[in-house]
């Protein structure tokens, strides 16, 4: 009876209830799987290094390449969905993941477990680039906040408890069920989807443009190899080699793409000033968070002298306080302006981590996780309406774009904050002025954010009342 009800319904202002119940918990279920996997296998690296006899630079091929294949594919993924149906993509997504899945944990092989993880980046591009537009029909215009910010809790929760799952089965059992644990939760997901998911039909009318794709895949890939290449020590004549082919595919793709009625990279979109703003800002900010996550850990051990089981306990507040300002952010949402919501957030991130470079090797444990509470809470406040101005702003039949270009946007800031750490680690010899160096940059594009988020208070945003 639900099931035709939802199919019949749609669904103008959301899923009728209590069909969204569990069209959300599908939801959640699926964005839990995609982005609790990075940080199960980042756990179980040196334990794979081990078992195929690669080195542990071999080894982080296994996170790379799901990571590369995710953004290389999200916003052709996105575009099909727009073309498709969020629904058809979403579930596709959904089965290639645990079909990925399965073949990761029977991997006989390093090259294997390397291919089949390649493979779940797609799968996860079709999830990531597709969720966010599937609450829009999931939740009414009026609640889509409190379901953005719904998301944000169930991504950090995922953050959280990532290591500590990863801990408990390598405890017991081998790495092969770090991958076979998605199995039934995808499944779960599945069956969930099929029968609750919204199928919506605001669709664009249009052909895949497949050399958009292919300029899209390889624009990507030379951006975010050239990023990380030299900071990892590949051989100069390659990095430079993709820093000269980065721009002629780029005015190439940008040529193509600006001619478009339905571009794949949304160039539509980003001509929109909040929208386009509304982008940077989550640029910066994310870029922001991976300069401090990545680089705070070697002061708490390198500098305080913590050892790496502390250094887990006092990073896991961020998350936390992330997990219970989200939702929060969310019913705030329909009150304040979310310009003004994320400018709050953002100057709450920038002064606390600030303050993280007043911190010395004497800085007592209550003090740096009040100072990481402060960040969580910050980052928090500012995710939600960020994202919900993203997706609010791009028309109906836009909304795969839209969605994909929130995760193209969280991880190239994600990418280009991994490689400053990398740069700034590489050529400052003394490892104290490093981190120091990390932490003021990322301060100061948290600033930019915040700037960036208020100057979006002149626009209105669609549904406001």
């Amino acid at each position: 009876m639900i099931e035709q009800s939802v199919n019949k319904e749609i669904l103008e202002d959301g899923v009728p209830m209590p069909g969204r119940i569990w069209a959300v918990l599908s939801s959640a279920l699926t964005i839990f799987m995609s982005c609790i996997e990075g940080s199960i296998v980042n756990i179980a690296l040196p334990v794979l290094a081990t078992q195929f006899n690669v080195s542990s630079s071999a080894s982080i091929w296994i996170v790379n390449g799901y990571q590369l294949m995710t953004v290389m594919c999200l916003l052709s993924v996105s575009f099909l969905a727009d073309l498709k149906g969020f629904r058809k993509i979403y579930l596709s997504g959904i089965a290639l993941f645990v079909i990925a899945s399965f073949l990761c944990a029977v991997s006989n092989s390093f090259s294997m477990l390397v291919i089949c993880s390649a493979f779940q980046g797609i799968a996860s591009a079709g999830i990531v680039g597709v969720n966010i537009g599937m609450l829009r029909e999931i939740y009414p215009k009026r609640l889509l906040g409190r379901g953005i910010g719904l998301n944000a809790m169930v991504v950090s929760v995922a953050a959280v408890s990532g290591p500590s799952v990863a801990g408990a089965i390598l405890a017991v059992a081998s790495w092969h069920w770090l991958y076979a644990v998605n199995i039934p939760f995808g499944i779960l997901a599945l069956i969930l989807g099929y029968r609750f998911l919204p199928r919506n039909e605001k669709r664009i009318k249009a052909e895949f443009d497949v050399w958009g794709a292919v300029l899209n895949a390889l624009l990507f890939f030379l951006l975010i190899y050239s990023l990380m290449g030299y900071a990892h020590g590949e051989k100069p004549i390659f990095v430079i080699i993709q820093l000269v082919a980065l721009p002629f595919v780029a005015v190439i793709y940008y040529r193509r793409e600006n001619k478009m009625k339905n571009p794949i990279f949304p160039v539509d979109l980003m001509k929109v000033p909040i929208f386009s703003r509304s982008i940077f800002t989550s640029n910066c900010s994310f870029a922001a968070q991976m300069l401090v996550l990545i680089s705070f850990p070697f002061f708490l051990q390198y500098v305080a002298g913590k050892s790496p089981a502390m250094t887990g306990l006092l990073i896991t507040p961020w998350p936390v306080a992330v997990l219970i300002t989200a939702p929060i952010a969310g019913f705030l949402l329909e009150k304040i302006h979310p310009g003004i919501l994320g400018f709050i957030g953002m100057t709450i991130f920038a002064c606390s981590l600030l303050a993280l470079t007043f911190l010395t090797a004497d800085s007592s444990s209550l003090r740096i996780t009040l100072n990481l509470v402060a960040c969580g809470i910050g980052f928090g406040l500012f995710q939600t309406p960020n994202n919900t101005t993203i997706v609010s702003t791009a028309p109906a039949n836009r909304g795969g774009a839209a969605s994909g270009m929130i995760g193209v946007a969280r991880l190239m800031g994600q990418c280009f904050g991994a490689a400053l750490v990398a740069l700034f680690f590489k050529i400052v010899p003394d490892q104290a002025s490093s981190i120091r160096i990390c932490q003021y940059i990322a301060c100061g594009f948290a600033v930019i954010a915040a700037v960036l988020s208020l100057s979006r208070v002149q626009y209105a945003v669609p549904g406001e009342k």
